[in-house]
């Protein structure tokens, strides 16, 4: 059937709409970055995120020949951060530095003005925060075998402090406590700041907390660091071992990866994502990184997008399966 003339103007003044506009967003990307880019942290300055992105951001406004700026938008455990940068225009200025707490947010606050995968693209990984399992020193175990066998042989008698319910650590150690059938008491912290203080003088057993948390007071004989969330070793921390050494497999690090809106044209994330490649090839990156607790973990766009997704979708079966809701 012969379209009727109205239509077809209609498709010609479409098709010519299109043609226009694409050579003026391959213009502005072949330019990018023309201006300043600004960086959301959904935590105040001093964080362990907000350690990450003032590591990345010098370096990478060497590279892009334009300054890359910290902005902390702290609140609600980053959502704050995560709206304003699913609200803000796809051209590549405005950008997310995303954590795992993000991925959890969705399960957590059913109201949530954006969706942590569909309402960005990844852009890169960048690094995990290894947390760290510890205990008194009159805890009866040194080794995560040993602390399994501890917690079996005395289900529900033991409780772990975490920074709050639905974090990474407490989500961690309730993955940990399905995969070795042991009965432990979640006791949730306003913060971290409190619990090592409580592991050493005995309030509280075990605790999960951040590698610089840890390891210094460990290295000074306060408390046992019992085992690292992280599948491998620590650098500097080679005495400590993973839980993975007790449960095959058993990774709980919390990751810090950078996000855009969705939408952003292909070759500003390509560009944006290859500047962040050389950053994190850098001789020197890790060994600085490790004096924050962070390591280097770098993943290209399509590689972060398939672990964003696979890390959602594992947080989230497990708060359906233990029931875990907000407090």
């Amino acid at each position: 059937m012969t379209p009727h003339p109205l239509t077809r103007r209609h498709a010609f003044a479409l098709a010519a709409a299109m043609l226009a506009a694409a050579p003026a967003v391959q213009a502005q990307s072949d330019t990018y970055p023309e201006r300043p880019i600004r960086l959301l942290v959904g935590y105040s300055a001093g964080g362990g995120v907000d350690a990450m992105a003032r590591l990345l951001t010098p370096r990478l406004s060497t590279l892009l020949g334009q300054q890359v700026v910290v902005e902390n938008r702290a609140g609600a455990a980053g959502l704050i951060a995560g709206d304003l940068a699913a609200k803000a225009p796809a051209d590549g200025y405005t950008l997310l530095l995303g954590d795992s707490s993000t991925l959890i947010a969705q399960y957590m606050q059913p109201k949530m003005s954006f969706d942590p995968i569909k309402s960005f693209v990844p852009v890169a990984g960048l690094f995990t925060l290894p947390l760290i399992v510890v205990a008194g020193n009159d805890f009866p175990a040194k080794t995560p075998q040993e602390l399994v066998a501890a917690l079996k042989a005395r289900p529900g008698h033991y409780s772990f402090a975490t920074s709050g319910v639905g974090t990474v650590q407490h989500l961690g150690f309730e993955l940990f406590k399905g995969k070795t059938g042991t009965f432990v008491t979640h006791i949730p912290y306003r913060g971290a700041a409190q619990i090592v203080p409580d592991v050493i003088s005995g309030q509280v057993p075990l605790g999960v907390v951040s590698a610089t948390s840890a390891l210094a007071q460990a290295k000074g004989g306060r408390l046992k660091a019992l085992a690292v969330m992280s599948p491998v070793k620590l650098a500097g921390a080679e005495d400590v071992a993973p839980l993975a050494a007790a449960v095959p497999g058993f990774d709980a690090a919390p990751r810090v990866f950078l996000l855009a809106p969705a939408g952003t044209p292909d070759a500003v994330v390509e560009r944006l994502g290859s500047a962040v490649r050389t950053v994190m090839a850098a001789a020197d990156l890790a060994q600085v990184a490790a004096q924050q607790g962070a390591v280097p973990a770098f993943e290209p766009p399509a590689e972060l997008g398939r672990s964003l997704v696979q890390e959602s979708q594992r947080w989230g079966q497990l708060i359906r399966e233990q029931n875990i809701v907000a407090q």
